[in-house]
């Protein structure tokens, strides 16, 4: 059979590229897949049809045979020229999966889709008790989109150090696997796309945000890894801002409560990002970063630095519910999650150990979607009850001249009630402001 005396080799033939750097014309696009003996010549007992090579075989030759060998372009008989559909079929599925696999390690997929989540949070925060579904999936599609791009630059930037660190070094341009130019016009198009699809079906502050967003990253964070330790603030600062990307994208503007889940992110990424290079500081070192653990033998200054920043988790869950974004349970659940992450951190400042690292990095990983979850499922609908439960909230705000005005039989607050038509149609959207600071609007969830 031919199956027996024919394979079909892809990922050899890849690798066989990054093998033979000397010769850079050897590896053609399309020249990614062949059907190869095991000795490396035409097996003869596969029909004229099928005696064919896509490309040489895994060692390149100077002056290949043509018994051993035979180049894409020059076919054994002229009847090959109408191949079969289902190996065109078959080649360029296995073409598509290759760049799909390379397109998805290029973009930190998994990372991406946290991002998304963050960002997609943020939005559902921001719109209030109704929700526009659609206007969900084009700012988790942009968001997707951009992050792809993002993280496709900091790997294009960053080539020659992921060749140097074991975790990094099968990545898809340190291998050889996708060309630099390929990879740059994926970004960039993926990067343009997603930034216009926010522009477009969102609003121009979500999209400047966005592209902020993939500028400070690619452009400001990823040199700075390899110059200052400053850059794990700066990573901080860049994950901070999706949540606020989904919170504009769905009330048009920034405010006060909005801050609230990008101050959990920004304070969150620090102690997992300090366990991560605790964990990976040999890694780090050989690929030429200057991470905070590598100026820190001891690991204590990192271990406080982690420490401190949990602590910080600590007020959110109270601001939270003082500020009338969620119900007094989120408080509750919030302080104990928290206090979880700082008992691991805590534990891995007394005992600097890779084990404990890795505790409180596990726990942090664990932090975050528990956080979220809670936020959203104890977010505070548009209902009266949120009023008595912040008597000292003021309504008021206003663009538009639809306003009601409402008196209530407590003599020491007078409620204005304003209502603002939603972005491009969306359900209408109502403000407020917080007491203490009667210039800063805030969504307000209010009976509409």
């Amino acid at each position: 059979m031919w199956r027996n005396s024919a394979t079909v080799s892809f990922s050899s033939k890849l690798l066989s590229y990054s093998s033979s750097s000397a010769n850079p014309n050897y590896f053609h696009y399309a020249s990614a897949f062949s059907i190869c003996s095991p000795n490396g010549v035409v097996d003869q007992a596969l029909s004229p049809s099928h005696q064919r090579f896509y490309c040489s075989s895994a060692v390149p030759s100077p002056s290949p045979s043509s018994g051993s060998v035979i180049k894409l372009g020059f076919l054994a008989n002229k009847s090959d020229a109408y191949l079969p559909l289902s190996l065109k079929a078959r080649d360029a599925v296995q073409l598509a999966r290759h760049y799909g696999r390379c397109y998805w390690e290029l973009s930190k997929a998994r990372l991406s889709m946290l991002v998304v989540a963050t960002s997609g949070t943020g939005y559902v925060l921001g719109s209030g008790n109704a929700v526009d579904l659609a206007g969900l999936c084009y700012t988790c599609a942009g968001t997707m989109m951009v992050a792809a791009s993002a993280n496709s630059l900091n790997q294009v930037f960053e080539i020659n150090n992921d060749a140097k660190m074991k975790r990094t070094r099968l990545r898809p341009l340190p291998s050889g696997r996708i060309a630099i130019p390929h990879a740059v016009t994926w970004a960039s198009s993926v990067g343009f796309a997603g930034t216009a699809l926010l522009a477009c079906k969102a609003n121009m502050l979500a999209a400047g945000l966005a592209a902020s967003n993939l500028v400070l990253y690619a452009f400001v964070y990823t040199p700075l890894k390899q110059i200052h330790p400053v850059n794990t603030w700066v990573g901080a600062v860049v994950g901070a801002i999706p949540p606020l990307l989904g919170w504009a994208a769905a009330s048009g503007q920034i405010s006060l409560n909005g801050l609230i889940l990008p101050a959990a992110l920004y304070f969150w990424q620090i102690p997992h990002f300090m366990a991560l290079a605790y964990l990976c500081r040999d890694d780090y070192a050989a690929g030429g970063y200057r991470m905070f653990s590598l100026a820190d033998a001891s690991g204590r200054r990192t271990a406080a630095v982690a420490f401190r920043n949990c602590l910080y988790l600590i007020p959110l869950g109270f601001i939270a519910y003082d500020w009338g974004v969620a119900s007094g349970w989120f408080c509750v659940e919030s302080s104990v999650i928290t206090l979880a992450i700082s008992a691991a951190a805590f534990s891995f400042y007394r005992d600097r150990t890779t084990q404990k690292a890795r505790r409180m990095f596990y726990a942090s990983l664990l932090y975050l979607p528990v956080f979220m979850a809670g936020l959203l499922f104890h977010r505070l609908s548009d209902n009266p009850q949120c009023l008595a439960e912040n008597p000292n909230r003021i309504i008021e705000l206003p663009s538009f001249p639809e306003a009601v005005t409402e008196s209530e039989e407590d003599d020491q607050k007078k409620k204005v009630r304003y209502v603002t038509a939603g972005p491009q149609g969306r359900a209408p959207v109502a403000y407020a402001s917080i007491a203490p600071f009667p210039f800063l609007p805030v969504p307000s969830y209010v009976d509409q």
